[in-house]
């Protein structure tokens, strides 16, 4: 009889660089964890690897300088704007700074209250008292400053306004939820939003702007010897250094797939394989959505494609079993979770099921495994993840 259900395990590793075989000392880690910790490697078992770490041995960076020439191809290198950067030190700041030297003037569109992922400049109850509409209402910098006063992050203390500022005296901030007021004062766009930005585009392209890009248009090539993303561009990029950022990694199907093979050759196990970056959950408090990456997972193996298919154990426990209990209770759920429809989707005995994608799942578990600090475990191990209540 099992004991447990899922565990997830973060798996400590050398600590990886440009270079390195990370197929192999992924392996290897896992290989030495199992043995020296006493648990076994099982069929079904998943192994998910973070982007940071793929990036980096594929020496996917990028300078502030690179990533400016190829912006001043594409806007122009005159007047410019963007709309929509989160507000964030690690993921957008540099990116800023690389943008105000591709381009003589620079107009800075923020949302508000909040960034799109949650990170607010002021809060919806200020709007409120202040009497001012998010979905009509712009502003410029003075006009946003006498509306609301003090913009410090609610976490960092950071005031983003004069932070972004900072950057360049080329940059002017302005404040509206409406894409299309940016070109009030530029025809030339570079939309940084993440999850909305073909929208985005689109309205902006519909309203007239003559020269349109999203982040993800920026860097899917090489620049003077640079890393590159052909599928991202800059999204998924994280500050390096002062001038220099790691691009999400490239090639990750073929990552996985050399993976998985090395971990059959090696223990004979069918062990499935994900890169994983942001896990996709909310902070409750603080209302920021953990997700600034453009999806969770760039690439997995196949088993983990599609979406859980699970009964709503206590639906049944409350309802057609309500007169069992005990051994009873267990036999007849065991026994209805064997039996269940290959497809229960819109099924009333699965109501309640979370209906996300598994690598959606599987991704924020390792994410909040790993965590984003000093923990030493970039490799996620995940057990029984495909087991249930009926599995011997």
């Amino acid at each position: 009889m099992r004991f447990t259900g899922v565990t997830s395990r973060g798996i400590i590793t050398p600590v990886f660089q440009a270079g390195d075989d990370l197929v192999g000392l992924v392996c290897e880690s896992i290989i030495k964890a199992s043995e020296n910790e006493n648990f076994t490697l099982n069929d079904g078992d998943i192994v998910g690897v973070t982007e940071a770490v793929v990036a980096r041995t594929q020496g996917n960076y990028a300078t502030c300088e690179q990533i400016a020439k190829d912006i001043r191809e594409k806007l122009g290198g005159k007047d410019m704007g963007i709309v929509f950067p989160i507000l964030s030190r690690n993921r957008f700041a540099i990116l800023l700074k690389a943008i105000a030297m591709s381009c003589e003037k620079l107009y800075v569109q923020l949302s508000y209250p909040t960034d799109e992922v949650g990170n607010g400049l002021i809060t919806w109850d200020m709007l409120d008292e202040k009497g001012v509409n998010p979905y009509s209402d712009n502003f410029d910098e003075i006009g946003f400053r006498n509306t609301f006063g003090k913009t410090e992050h609610p976490f960092t203390g950071v005031d983003y306004i004069k932070y972004y500022k900072s950057f360049s005296d080329n940059i002017e901030i302005i404040f509206s939820n409406d894409p299309r007021y940016i070109l009030n004062y530029t025809k030339n766009v570079l939309n940084c939003d993440i999850h909305t930005r073909k929208r985005t585009q689109r309205i902006l392209k519909e309203a007239g702007a003559e020269k349109s890009f999203r982040m993800d248009e920026i860097l899917t090539s090489s620049v003077d010897g640079s890393g590159f993303n052909e599928n991202f561009g800059l999204l998924g990029s994280n500050k390096a250094t002062e001038d220099k950022v790691k691009l999400f990694p490239r090639k990750t199907d073929e990552f996985v797939l050399n993976l998985q093979a090395e971990l059959i050759k090696s223990t004979g196990k069918q062990i499935e394989v994900m890169v994983y970056g942001d896990g996709c959950f909310k902070d409750p408090i603080g209302g920021i959505w953990e997700l600034a990456d453009p999806v969770v997972s760039p690439s997995f193996t196949e088993r983990l494609n599609g979406t859980p298919n699970e009964l709503k154990m206590k639906y049944f426990a409350d309802n057609e079993f309500a007169g069992l209990s005990g051994e009873e209770l267990a036999k007849a759920m065991k026994k209805r979770i064997k039996e269940k429809d290959e497809n229960l989707v819109g099924s009333m005995s699965s109501q309640g099921t979370t209906p996300r994608r598994l690598t959606d799942l599987l991704g924020s578990l390792c994410d909040l495994t790993s965590g984003s600090g000093d923990r030493g475990t970039p490799v996620v191990l995940i057990q029984n993840y495909f087991t249930n209540f009926a599995t011997e």
